[in-house]
C-alpha cells in the first residue's frame, strides 16, 4: 500500500503594488480652473455674437489657450511609486527610476538631477518662499514659547528641565522637530525614500522621457489657424 504523495503547498498571492503617491500644486489647479472658465465665456460669447472671421479667431484661439492652460496648471504632477518617481510636466512625462537618481535639489524650483547630469523640474511641487518664510516664523515662535515654557518649570523646579552642574537647568528638545513648508516636507519625504530604495532591484532600470503631443499637438494647430486667420484679415 503506498503513502498519498505530499501535496505541494498553495502558492500564496502575490503581495499588491502599493499606489504612487499623487503630489499636485492645488493653487495651480484652483487658477486654471478659473482661467478655463474666463476663456469659454469670452470665447463663447464670441462664436455666438461675432460676426464675420470672428467666430473663427475665436474657436483658433481657444484652441491654442486650452491646451496652454491645462498644460501649465491642470496637467503638472508628480507621481511617487516604490520603485520610481514620474514627474508629469508641461510638455513632457519623465519617468526616473530611483536608482538613477543622483538627488533631488531644492532652491527656486524642486528639480531631480539623474547619474547622466540631466535635471528635470517638478513642477507640480513649487518653491513658495513665502510659505518659507511664514515656516521660520512659526518655528521662531514654537521655539521661543518652548524656551519660555520651560524656563519657568525650571524656576518652579518641574520636570521639564534636569539639573546641570552649574546649579542651572539642561533645556531638552524644544519641539517636536523643525517647522517646514508643506513642499519641502514633500522634498524631505523624497529623500527618505530615495535613500531607501536606490539600491533595490527593482528599482534600477533607465530614465524614459515621453513628450505631450496631446497638449502640443491642438496648441500648435491653434497657432497656425491663428496666423492665418489674422493673415487673411
Amino acid at each position: 500500500m503506498t503513502s498519498p504523495e505530499p501535496q505541494s503547498p498553495a502558492p500564496q498571492p502575490s503581495e499588491p503594488e502599493s499606489e504612487d503617491r499623487v503630489h499636485r500644486s492645488v493653487p495651480a489647479i484652483a487658477g486654471g480652473a478659473m482661467l478655463l472658465a474666463i476663456a469659454a465665456w469670452i470665447g463663447i460669447d464670441a462664436v455666438i455674437n461675432g460676426e464675420g472671421r470672428s467666430p473663427w479667431l475665436a474657436l483658433a484661439v481657444l484652441l491654442l489657450v486650452v491646451p496652454l492652460v491645462v498644460a501649465f496648471t491642470l496637467r503638472p504632477a508628480v507621481f511617487v511609486g516604490r520603485d520610481r518617481l514620474r514627474i508629469r510636466n508641461p510638455w513632457r512625462v519623465v519617468v526616473v527610476p530611483w536608482g538613477r537618481v543622483a538627488s533631488l535639489r531644492s532652491a527656486y524650483s524642486n528639480e531631480v538631477l539623474t547619474e547622466s547630469g540631466a535635471k528635470y523640474q517638478l513642477w507640480a511641487v513649487p518653491v513658495s518662499l513665502r510659505a518659507r518664510k511664514r515656516a521660520a516664523r512659526r518655528e521662531m515662535r514654537a521655539t521661543a514659547q518652548a524656551r519660555r515654557q520651560l524656563g519657568q518649570d525650571g524656576g518652579r523646579g518641574g520636570a521639564a528641565g534636569t539639573r546641570s552642574g552649574l546649579g542651572g537647568f539642561e533645556a531638552g528638545p524644544v519641539s517636536d522637530g523643525p517647522v517646514r513648508a508643506e513642499t519641502d516636507r514633500i522634498m524631505d519625504d523624497l529623500r527618505a525614500l530615495h535613500e531607501d530604495r536606490r539600491e533595490a532591484a527593482s528599482a534600477q532600470g533607465e530614465v524614459t522621457v515621453r513628450w505631450a503631443w496631446e497638449i502640443l499637438g491642438p496648441a500648435a494647430a491653434g497657432a497656425v489657424l491663428v496666423l492665418i486667420l489674422v493673415a487673411l484679415g
